[in-house]
C-alpha cells in the first residue's frame, strides 16, 4: 500500500480483512465472490506492504470487530496468494489469476475473458462473426455479459441475445474451437472445456435482467419488432422490481434481512405501490413506520441512482433464490 495516509479503497480493505483472517477462512469467503471480484482482491493482496494497525483498525471497525489486541499486520507473500486461491478456485481456474497477478502474464481462452475488463472484451469480439459474438457472450457472467454489450455497437447488440437466446446445446467441439479462436488474443497454456451448455432463454433472460432498464427497455422493443414469440418467450423467464410483489412472505421476509437499509429506500423510490405494501407487509410496525418516514423525507433522486439500487436488490435476490434460500415468480409462474 502507498505511503500516504489515504483510506484504502473498497479491493485493498477486503484483502486487509481477508489477510487478517488466514488462509482457511479467507479462501472460504473467495469462494463466493465473483471470478473480476477475486482478481481485484487478489492484485490488491499482491501489492499491500507496511499495513499499519491504524488501517486495519479502520477496516475492521467498519465492520464492527474488534481487534485491539492485534499491532500489525504483515506483507501477503506469494505462496500465501499461491495456496489461497487455489483452495479458493480450484488448480486450474487459479492458475490463471495466479499468472495475471503475481507474474504479469496473460491467460488463454474463453475463461481468461472472465478475468478481463468488459471494454477490451467488447473490443475484442466486436468485429467477429455474430454466432461466435453470442458463444462468448453466454459464457460469461450475466452481469459481466451486460456490461461487453453495452460497449458493442448498437446494431449487434440485439441480435446477440437473440442468438443468446436460440442457442439449444453447443457441442463440445465447437466450444474447442472457439476456445482456440481465444487462445490467439493470449499467451499461456489452453484449457478445454468440458460443459456444452451455454446460452438459451434463460441466459439471455439474465443477461437482459443486469442491464440498465433504459438499455434493457431498449433491447426488448428491437427484439419484439424482430421476434415476437421470442420476445415473449424471454420476458417470461426475466424476474423486475415490480415482481417482488408476487414473491412469497418467507423469501421477502429473507431478502429484506440481506439488503442494507439506505439501498431499500433508494430502491423503493417511484417504485410501484404494490412492492411497497408488500415490504412493509413483512416487516415490524416499528421498522415499517420508520421505512415510511424515511421514505418521505428523502429528498429528489436520480432515477439512474434508483434503477442501480434496484438491480442490487434484485442481484442479491436472484443470488438468494440460486442458493435455494427463497422463490421468485416469473410471471405467470406458480409458487411450489
Amino acid at each position: 500500500m502507498a505511503a500516504d495516509h489515504n483510506a484504502p479503497n473498497g479491493a485493498q480493505r477486503a484483502a486487509i480483512l481477508l489477510l487478517t483472517l488466514g488462509e482457511q477462512d479467507a479462501a472460504e469467503v473467495l469462494r463466493h465472490l465473483s471470478a473480476r471480484d477475486v482478481q481485484a482482491v487478489g492484485t490488491a493482496m499482491a501489492t499491500l506492504s507496511n499495513i499499519s494497525r491504524d488501517q486495519v483498525d479502520q477496516v475492521l471497525n467498519r465492520l464492527n470487530d474488534d481487534i485491539g489486541r492485534q499491532t500489525a499486520l504483515g506483507v501477503g507473500t506469494e505462496e500465501y496468494i499461491r495456496k489461497l486461491l487455489v483452495s479458493a478456485l480450484g488448480e486450474t481456474k487459479a492458475g490463471s489469476l495466479i499468472d495475471r497477478i503475481l507474474l504479469g502474464r496473460s491467460t488463454k481462452g474463453l475463461e481468461s475473458l472472465k478475468w478481463m475488463e468488459s471494454r477490451a472484451i467488447a473490443e475484442m469480439i466486436g468485429m467477429e462473426h455474430p454466432q461466435i459474438i453470442a458463444l462468448v457472450l453466454a459464457h460469461l457472467e450475466p452481469d459481466q455479459a451486460a456490461e461487453v454489450i453495452g460497449y458493442l455497437s448498437p446494431r449487434v447488440r440485439s441480435d446477440a441475445v437473440m442468438r443468446i437466446a436460440n442457442l439449444d446445446g453447443v457441442q463440445p467441439q465447437a466450444l474447442n474451437e472457439l476456445d482456440e479462436i481465444m487462445e490467439r488474443q493470449f499467451s499461456g497454456s489452453s484449457t478445454k472445456l468440458k460443459s456444452a451448455t451455454v446460452g438459451g432463454l434463460k441466459a439471455a433472460a439474465d443477461i437482459l435482467n443486469a442491464m440498465e432498464t433504459s438499455r434493457e427497455a431498449e433491447l426488448m422493443t428491437a427484439i419484439r419488432t424482430q421476434d415476437a414469440n421470442l420476445g415473449t418467450k424471454i420476458e417470461e423467464l426475466m424476474f423486475v422490481f415490480d415482481d417482488l410483489a408476487d414473491i412469497d412472505d418467507r423469501s421477502m421476509q429473507t431478502l429484506l434481512r440481506e439488503v442494507p437499509s439506505a439501498r431499500l429506500i433508494v430502491a423503493l423510490k417511484g417504485s410501484e405501490p404494490s412492492v411497497r405494501e408488500k415490504i412493509f407487509a413483512n416487516m415490524s410496525k416499528r421498522a415499517a413506520d420508520m421505512l415510511r418516514d424515511d421514505l418521505e423525507v428523502k429528498g429528489p433522486v436520480k432515477l439512474s441512482e434508483v434503477d442501480a439500487a434496484q438491480k442490487e436488490v434484485l442481484q442479491l435476490a436472484r443470488k438468494l433464490a440460486d442458493a435455494g434460500q427463497i422463490t421468485l415468480s416469473a410471471a405467470g409462474d406458480e409458487f411450489v
